[in-house]
């Protein structure tokens, strides 16, 4: 496949209800929108899911941007590739920048499976005709967050991720299990924590929470492995893992027990796989994250879950979740806490033109 033409879509939506970390609160998602058409006219859709400020990795929708139209565009633009794995070799003379790699890789692995007529999830090696989803409870008032939960699980969701903050932690969790006991419940701290902490990190052993995600700083692992030694509840990392490196990096230094996958962060679905089998030699658990995507990248991540490693439900839940309307068609949804795998070719679903125009702020083709 030769890549003709490449375009990118600036879109900005906002959310249904704002979304709240320890470190950031989301009320409008950025990011742009890739498309890929090769010379037969085929056409591969990707997403970058950096945000307008880098508070989740140092990058953002200005620097993807940036990084995309001056460099990898121009890589790929006119070259011919045998496999969508190729993109690796060629990128590798540009340090980091995974979410804007993972942005166009992403688009050549839908256009990939399209001129295979295969589903993505087959092409990926994906085993699953069917996925659990997760939800995520932002950081609200107590109340509102009992409710929420209480909404998700009418609606059947198989995994509940809470976020924290030394703040509003214990006495949130005690409030959680006391009105569900047997809840499927994880945390996810976003860094704010140190081992300063950790007697108040030991004090929620008592939930029996499934992980705590990302407790300590996205650059470490020496910490990490010095924290997993003092309490009982497993370590997941996530904006610690950017890599097939860092994973083995982690997993032989015994900083978790878990790993959180998220295409948009490693570089894209050839990574992820890498990272996949890895942990899978290892008998390390993982599980998809989200990024607040649109529907393109949500596609993407329920072709990526398919794998047999992933064992935990992820951060997977339908469009209906975030936005009032999605880009896509169908949209993704999650009927008794489960996802059906399209079969359609590529990413199997539709990119409605009229919306996707509707919610950008501009677009710039390259040729």
């Amino acid at each position: 496949m030769t890549i003709q033409e490449v375009k990118i879509y600036h879109v900005e939506m906002e959310l249904k209800t704002p979304f709240q970390t320890s470190l950031e609160t989301v009320r409008e998602r950025e990011s742009l929108i890739i498309e890929a058409i090769d010379t037969d006219g085929v056409i591969g859709w990707g997403e970058v899911v950096a945000f307008s400020s880098p508070w989740y990795t140092e990058e953002t929708v200005q620097t993807t941007y940036h990084i995309l139209k001056d460099f990898l565009v121009p890589i790929v633009l006119k070259k011919t590739f045998a496999h969508p794995n190729d993109l690796q070799r060629f990128f590798q003379l540009l340090k980091r920048n995974h979410m804007a790699k993972a942005g166009i890789e992403l688009a050549v692995w839908d256009l990939f499976a399209k001129r295979q007529n295969l589903a993505l999830s087959n092409v990926l090696g994906g085993t699953r005709r069917e996925i659990e989803a997760g939800v995520v409870i932002s950081i609200d008032s107590i109340p509102k967050m009992l409710t929420n939960i209480e909404k998700h699980v009418e609606e059947g969701y198989k995994r509940f991720k809470v976020k924290i903050s030394p703040h509003t932690d214990y006495s949130l969790l005690k409030e959680i299990r006391t009105h569900f006991p047997d809840l499927p419940l994880m945390v996810d701290a976003n860094s704010a924590y140190t081992l300063k902490d950790v007697k108040k990190l030991q004090a929620l052993d008592e939930f029996h929470l499934l992980m705590i995600e990302q407790p300590l700083r996205s650059d470490d692992f020496v910490e990490h492995r010095d924290l997993q030694k003092l309490i009982k509840t497993p370590i997941c990392l996530d904006e610690s893992i950017h890599s097939l490196h860092d994973a083995y990096s982690a997993i032989l230094l015994n900083s978790c027990q878990i790993i959180n996958v998220k295409a948009g962060r490693v570089g894209g679905l050839s990574e992820s796989k890498r990272i996949h089998d890895l942990c899978g030699d290892y008998n390390i658990p993982i599980w998809c994250g989200g990024m607040l995507e649109t529907g393109i990248s949500r596609a993407h991540n329920i072709a990526l879950a398919s794998l047999p490693n992933f064992t935990i439900p992820g951060d997977i839940s339908a469009s209906s979740r975030y936005w009032k309307e999605d880009i896509i068609e169908p949209e993704v949804t999650v009927t008794n806490g489960v996802i059906h795998i399209p079969e359609k070719p590529g990413i199997g679903y539709e990119v409605n033109r009229k919306k996707l125009k509707k919610y950008s702020r501009y677009y710039e083709t390259f040729t």
